[in-house]
């Protein structure tokens, strides 16, 4: 039995179930994977396991090719039945493409989270650019060889994705670089691949690293300059990804402070910036950098009072400030993924919302964004505003932790306000969530009837 098996997983940014053979809402999910990062659809079994009996894979064939004619163009699918222990569902593969597609009624669709969503305009425009600019990842490193790549790296990473992966990977690890897009079908390493698993990337893409400094004071001190800042260390750290992330972090770590305390039974860990914001931030910075850019590394800037991380390259395709949260699209669908199978990424297209989660659970202010057209910016403050929240309080569902996340950015949340941020939910289930935030004791109730407010207790 696989250790990571479809019918425990649950519809999502890459994954969508079928009952039935529904050929309109089969071609928006077709035309959504292929605009956004690719994804899996499995027809004939739900995300809890159960399989719906008289799906052949001739009816399949056919709802496919109905679907397929109402892309535009043709989103290209790799289809294939898949053994469980309750039957055989087919699972369609869509890849991240390179061109735009839409259906035949002109709506274009990206995938957000467990929805197709239409883009508008100016969406559209956003995407289109993105996607006329070609895929980089993809593109042969000049000069390099497969000899390049360090085969420790390859095989390490093969145990890996053995172990995450929901279907059979291909018999050798040349063939698996190459459906990875590691290798082009010449088997020159792709940049890609040579970012993945290069024995030295950055002899054949320069400032691909980080450069890390710590200064010292704060940066909001009067008069501070940041190009006469005194900095205590710096640091420049190469190598192929795993590797770089993972010395990078080491070194984060002895900045992080971290402190442990008990209380009662309960062992609580401590540190002037919550560990998985931090990471987070950094992991996305290494994921969604543009690496077209030579000139410029991934810059962290830590001072005493906040920390900095700039990624070269604005926000890709339709991803915009005002939408950053709730939706999703990579620069680098195949070094995500692959970082995604090293363990670096738990679950696709949830990073911002995590980082936020856990600067407001831990009593600090949100994270600040800021783009240009060259660059993003993470930016962390290590005050507190007020006390953390325990970590007993795990268990709270997506939409409470928007509730939690807008209550520190304003101070206080309203029924009205909560009903705005999640919009697709009843008002009764509304007031259920805020009565179960007061209960536990994180939020405060204050006032009666339409004056009814909340904020953090």
């Amino acid at each position: 039995m696989l250790p990571n098996p479809l019918w425990k997983r649950s519809p999502g940014q890459m994954m969508e179930f079928l009952l039935g053979l529904d050929v309109n809402y089969l071609a928006e999910t077709l035309v959504a994977f292929a605009n956004a990062d690719g994804g899996t659809i499995v027809i004939g079994m739900d995300a809890s396991g159960e399989r719906e009996e008289g799906i052949f894979l001739d009816d399949v064939a056919m709802a496919l090719q109905n679907a397929q004619s109402r892309c535009r163009p043709p989103v290209p699918v790799e289809w294939h039945p898949s053994e469980t222990p309750d039957g055989l569902p087919v699972l369609l593969e869509v890849q991240r493409s390179p061109d735009l597609h839409s259906l035949d009624d002109g709506r274009v669709l990206i995938r957000s989270g467990r929805l197709n969503r239409p883009l508008g305009g100016e969406e559209i425009l956003h995407l289109a650019s993105g996607k006329g600019r070609g895929e980089f990842e993809l593109e042969p490193v000049p000069g390099a060889t497969l000899d390049d790549l360090d085969p420790d790296i390859i095989e390490e990473y093969l145990e890996k994705r053995k172990k995450r992966s929901p279907r059979a990977i291909a018999e050798t690890p040349e063939q698996v670089l190459v459906e990875i897009g590691a290798l082009d079908a010449q088997m020159r390493p792709t940049v890609a691949g040579m970012l993945l698993f290069g024995r030295h990337p950055q002899v054949f893409l320069p400032k691909t690293g980080v450069q890390f400094v710590r200064f010292l004071g704060s940066r909001s001190e009067p008069g501070s300059q940041r190009a006469s800042d005194q900095y205590g260390r710096r640091e420049e750290i190469d190598g192929p990804l795993p590797r770089l992330i993972q010395e990078t972090w080491e070194l984060l770590w002895q900045y992080l402070n971290p402190t442990e305390e008990v209380n009662g039974l309960a062992r609580q860990e401590h540190s002037n910036y919550p560990p998985i914001a931090v990471r987070e931030a950094f992991i996305n910075a290494v994921a969604h950098r543009d690496y077209r850019i030579r000139g410029r590394q991934i810059e962290i800037h830590m001072y005493d009072d906040l920390l900095e991380i700039t990624s070269p390259g604005g926000l890709p395709g339709y991803i915009t400030l005002d939408n950053i949260v709730d939706e999703h699209f990579s620069r680098n669908p195949r070094i995500v993924n692959g970082l995604y199978y090293w363990g670096y990424i738990e679950e696709l297209g949830t990073g911002i919302d995590r980082m936020m989660s856990e600067m407001a659970r831990a009593g600090h202010p949100p994270p600040v964004f800021q783009e240009t057209p060259f660059s993003f910016t993470v930016t962390l403050y290590s005050r507190r505003d007020r006390a953390p929240i325990p970590v007993w309080e795990e268990d709270m569902n997506e939409r409470q932790l928007k509730a939690l996340n807008y209550v520190a950015q304003h101070g206080r949340i309203t029924n009205r306000e909560y009903r705005q941020l999640c919009p697709d939910v009843t008002a009764e289930t509304i007031r259920l969530d805020l009565a179960d935030l007061v209960a536990r004791g994180i939020l405060l109730k204050i006032g009666d009837k339409r004056g009814t407010y909340y904020i953090l207790k």
